[in-house]
């Protein structure tokens, strides 16, 4: 279930490096990083089962349609097996699900053009959305699922954890559950140990967006105690 994750933006090649050996040695879903590593994580990961993911218009979203698409179909031919594409939060605030359908569609066709099977999940802020107010809030993650599954999207996902208002949350993965009907919900940011991690499963994730995955696993396993304070995804 994990995207094992690095993304911020002084990683070097050696913090790639890092999270590629971390991801094969405990077979994790995929390594998430930085589009400028998508070549060198194809090459390395090549013959490992563990897949590429990477990330578009990020941290922000507020490329212009063209632009993801044109970023995200590189990063395709890169070797990305899944790209996570920042939603643009103005139109899923205002509630327009046209317009945030619309800069979606234009991406999948583009990266479906280069490759059929590619998976795209797209991040939507869920905490911002959440204190827009109860009411809009919930309105809002309703919007995205709309336009994420319209669009021909595969999953929709809560946060960069680059957001002032914080990652995932049991409440706004409900949420997606809720509205989804039929997409996959990925969680990411604040899953910093296992009870945070199990709670984001129980509320219905179906991927997990982490920094901290090994220190989760071997808690799990009972190896060693979550490093506290590990910086979430």
């Amino acid at each position: 279930m994990i995207d094992h994750t690095v993304l911020k933006p002084e990683a070097t090649v050696a913090d790639v490096d890092k999270v590629i050996a971390e991801a094969v040695e405990h077979r994790f879903c995929s390594v998430c990083i930085a589009p400028a590593y998508v070549a060198h994580a194809r090459q390395k990961l090549a013959g490992t089962g563990v897949l590429v993911c990477t990330v578009c218009g990020f941290p922000h979203g507020t490329s212009k349609p063209v632009l993801k698409a044109i970023e995200a179909t590189g990063l395709v031919k890169d070797g990305a097996d899944e790209v996570d594409v920042v939603a643009h939060l103005p139109f899923l605030a205002a509630g327009n699900v046209d317009a945030a359908r619309a800069e979606l569609t234009e991406l999948v066709r583009a990266v479906r053009a280069a490759r059929r099977d590619v998976v795209v999940k797209v991040i939507v802020e869920s905490g911002y959305l959440l204190s827009l107010g109860a009411d809009r809030g919930e309105q809002a993650i309703a919007v995205a699922c709309q336009a994420v599954r319209e669009s021909g999207c595969d999953f929709i996902k809560t946060s960069t954890g680059f957001h002032p208002t914080g990652g995932a949350t049991p409440e706004a993965v409900k949420l997606m559950k809720k509205y989804g009907d039929g997409l996959k919900v990925k969680a990411a940011g604040g899953m910093r140990d296992l009870p945070s991690t199990l709670a984001m499963i129980a509320a219905g994730a179906d991927r997990l967006g982490m920094s901290a995955s090994v220190a989760v696993v071997n808690e799990l396993k009972g190896k060693a105690p979550a490093a506290g304070g590990a910086a979430g995804y």
